[in-house]
């Protein structure tokens, strides 16, 4: 029988995060990650200036600027017949020293974080290991059983478990955690096109033609967001893929001459959710990240707010976890900290889904047309000092979480 202090399901950006920080704290960490390894295309890359303060707090900031990284300090949007591009946000106006938003491919940061939890005696990561069920005895949950890619079975028991593995986390089916559904209006395809030096830089917006483009300028390629209406993929892949660069031409003309997209495999599509657990724990569980609450990608803010759900589970937990007088408490304030930021920013994707997502699908808002303009895009237009609000929004969120000291390098 295996034993640890505390076992973390998933080795995502918070699982990764929390592993990291209650070693440091001097608690014994086992992560167990399914896959064998971090390599997944089309994942949360966007690390916010919260999360790039974590890392300069916690001695990573070198490491991170080694990594491969595109910066985006304006987010833009073509405006008028002739597409010039509006300044809709500019981070660079912010006061602060991560005054951007940085595109890392979430395995690097991923391998990152592994490597510097390794140097900590009490973390063990344990890859091609999947947990397949809850040890629940005596009312509470004593740990996972586990399956790994060679077939191999067994049970980690711990103080402490905690689900990271995301919106299909089979922790999520438990009636007590109360899942609760939002309906959600779309879901996203996400491409690369090629990128020339002479094209735009940043992240640029596009609504056109019934279409809902965001283009993430990654160097040599933009990463593509296309938003399409709920459940409609399936129908669409029934076309000529010609059909779908031809539109994308057709909206976006300056990619024209390009080999775009060659086939349909290479559209991977996110079905949106958004949802939460009304509760994140139960005796012995606790529930953080997408598996405590899927977020939209409006804003590409939910690996930021994973990892400030990390942090925060960090700093309440480290002390009691190291000093063996782990309570219910202890675990209940995590929630109790997280759940007004977690609510707050649902309500307003929400907003934005209603708002600005279902009228774009509709046709009534369309920037080739300035007569077409929501009201926010035209106040911006006539006062520029709105666009650093955007910007302050994405960067800090509602609130800022604080790492535990002993974490600190």
């Amino acid at each position: 029988m295996e034993r640890t202090t505390c076992c973390i399901v998933g080795g995502g950006p918070a699982g990764m995060v929390l592993g990291l920080l209650l070693a440091r704290a001097g608690v014994e960490v086992t992560v167990l990650e399914k896959h064998d390894d971090f390599l997944r295309d089309f994942r949360g890359d966007t690390v916010h200036p919260t999360t790039l303060h974590l890392l300069d707090e916690l001695g990573l900031a070198e490491r991170l600027n080694e990594l491969p990284q595109r910066r985006l300090n304006r987010v833009r949007l073509p405006i008028g017949q002739d597409g010039e591009l509006f300044t809709l946000g500019d981070f660079s106006a912010l006061k602060m020293k991560y005054n951007y938003i940085a595109m890392v491919p979430q395995w690097d940061l991923l391998d990152m974080l592994a490597d510097a939890a390794k140097q900590e005696p009490g973390f063990s990561l344990r890859m091609n290991t999947e947990a397949t069920e809850l040890i629940r005895e005596g009312g509470r949950v004593n740990g996972v059983r586990y399956r790994t890619a060679e077939g191999g079975t067994g049970e980690i028991r711990a103080t402490i478990t905690v689900a990271c593995d995301g919106r299909k986390s089979f922790v999520r089916t438990m009636p007590e955690l109360r899942l609760q559904d939002f309906p959600t209006p779309m879901d996203v395809r996400w491409f690369r096109v090629p990128r020339l030096p002479d094209d735009p830089a940043g992240a640029i917006g596009l609504i056109r033609d019934r279409t809902f483009l965001a283009m993430l300028d990654r160097g040599d390629y933009f990463q593509v967001a296309a938003i399409i209406a709920k459940g409609t993929d399936a129908e669409g892949r029934n076309r000529p893929i010609e059909e779908f660069n031809e539109g994308l031409v057709r909206r976006v003309p300056w990619l024209a001459g390009r080999e775009l997209v060659a086939d349909w495999d290479d559209v991977k599509v996110l079905q949106v959710k958004l949802d939460r657990l009304r509760k994140w724990h139960v005796p012995g569980l606790l529930c953080i990240g997408d598996a405590a609450h899927a977020m939209s990608p409006v804003g590409g803010i939910g690996i930021n707010l994973a990892v400030q759900d990390a942090v925060a589970a960090a700093r309440y937990l480290a002390d009691p976890l190291r000093e063996g007088r782990l309570e219910r408490k202890h675990v209940a304030a995590v929630q109790r900290r997280r759940w007004p930021t977690t609510v707050l920013i649902q309500r307003l994707q929400r907003v934005i889904h209603d708002n600005a997502i279902v009228p774009a699908l509709q046709g009534e808002i369309d920037f080739g047309s300035t007569a077409r303009l929501p009201l926010p895009i035209r106040a911006t237009a006539k006062l520029p000092w709105l666009r650093k609000i955007p910007p302050y929004v994405l960067a800090y969120g509602a609130v800022r979480e604080r790492p535990p000291r002993s974490a600190l390098r």
